[in-house]
């Protein structure tokens, strides 16, 4: 094989098709593009998306960054770095947090984040936590988990 014997299959090169060359080329007068009208003028037609002068669909609708949750979970959130000033083995809550006059306001359940470093053994009780939060603090010789709200079974 030679660089002069490469080429298309003889059956896939297709000869392009002469629009308005007379009757006999198959497409003369119009040249395939009817009668009159816009679209049969020459220059470009309509830009992408023109309906007609009605206002385009792509100006109907809303425009939206993201999709809000309905029903979002709102937390308390603290990083453990925040922890690491109280006393050993205490219990963490909420409430003793707002004591202890670390967290000031009361936004929903108690979140528990990873950001810092915790160097003693605590009991935290939240309803929420990061799994390096929770690594941070079971190394630290504590413990984390969900806090019972008093269910009774009847």
């Amino acid at each position: 094989m030679r660089l002069h014997n490469i080429g298309p299959k003889p059956s896939s090169k297709k000869r392009r098709r002469r629009i308005g060359r007379g009757i006999s080329a198959g497409q003369g007068a119009s040249g395939g593009f009817g009668m009159r009208g816009q679209k049969s003028r020459s220059g470009t037609g309509t830009k992408p998306g023109f309906e007609g002068g009605q206002m385009p669909l792509y100006r109907r609708v809303p425009k939206l960054k993201h999709f809000t949750v309905v029903n979002r979970k709102e937390y308390t959130i603290i990083n453990v770095e925040k922890l690491a000033g109280l006393s050993a083995n205490s219990e963490v809550t909420l409430d003793s947090l707002m004591d202890a006059g670390i967290i000031t306001t009361n936004d929903g359940p108690l979140k528990v984040l990873g950001n810092g470093d915790l160097g003693v053994a605590l009991n935290v009780k939240a309803a929420a936590w990061s799994k390096s939060a929770q690594e941070k603090i079971e190394a630290a010789g504590g413990s984390i988990s969900a806090p019972d709200h008093g269910n009774t079974d009847q």
